[in-house]
């Protein structure tokens, strides 16, 4: 089991950045594949990004170019750098860790970017 704990969400507006960071603990960190989630009001969970074990990385078409994912092994812990901000990025951003799928979740954290 993985506890993940989810920070750096918040307000901000259209063109802005912020980064969301995710602390994970309980199971080793380093073999993990990584992932952050978003889910709109209305809407169903999407993927936003992932990265492996390995440091290979993958972004949805929506935000390839702006975002960018991240992990250290080191802190056990996994960073999204999210530039150029647009209103349909609002979502609840969750942050997921497993071997091959993803069964482990955060509690999420709120990002609102106003026009």
């Amino acid at each position: 089991q993985v506890q993940l704990v989810e920070s750096g969400g918040g307000l901000v507006q259209a063109g802005g950045s912020l980064r969301l960071s995710c602390a994970a603990s309980g199971r080793t960190f380093s073999s993990l594949l990584m992932g952050w989630f978003r889910q709109a009001p209305g809407k169903e969970r999407e993927i936003v990004a992932s990265i492996t074990n390995s440091g290979v990385s993958y972004y949805a078409n929506s935000v390839k170019g702006r975002f960018t994912i991240s992990r250290d092994n080191a802190r056990d812990t996994i960073d999204l750098q999210m530039n150029s901000l647009k209103p349909e990025d609002t979502a609840v951003y969750y942050c997921a860790a497993g071997r091959i799928s993803y069964d482990n979740w955060g509690q999420g954290t709120q990002v609102t970017v106003s026009s």
